[in-house]
């Protein structure tokens, strides 16, 4: 059975930071493209950042420069590091696993809420 959870959302002041983490248990982890998605009230998702099973990672315009994405395959992991936090940022962050193959799978955790706000 697949599971994907994340933890480590929270309030925070504007400039402030948090690390979000996610653990993935049931797949093949190393071989998967980990992403971080958000989702404010009102709008779309929308991919905040990825990173390939080869450590390659991809950014949003909103975060690049702010937030870092890493992965520790021994811990089936992944990490997002959010500094200089803005109001905007206010959201639901979802992790998820996607691998394309004869099978394309994506596997979605079910969130965590970060909060800017003084």
């Amino acid at each position: 059975q697949v599971q994907v959870v994340e933890s480590g959302g929270g309030l925070v002041q504007p400039g402030g930071s948090l690390r979000l983490s996610c653990a993935a248990s049931g797949i093949t982890f190393r071989t998967y493209t980990m992403n971080w998605y958000r989702q404010a009230p009102g709008k779309q998702r929308e991919l905040v950042a990825s990173i390939t099973s080869g450590g390659s990672t991809n950014f949003a315009d909103s975060t690049q420069g702010r937030f870092t994405i890493s992965r520790d395959n021994a811990k089936n992991t992944v990490y997002l590091q959010m500094n200089s936090l803005k109001p905007e940022d206010t959201a639901l962050y979802y992790c998820s696993a996607y691998r394309r193959g004869i099978t394309t799978t994506n596997y979605w955790g079910q969130g965590t809420q970060v909060t800017v706000s003084t």
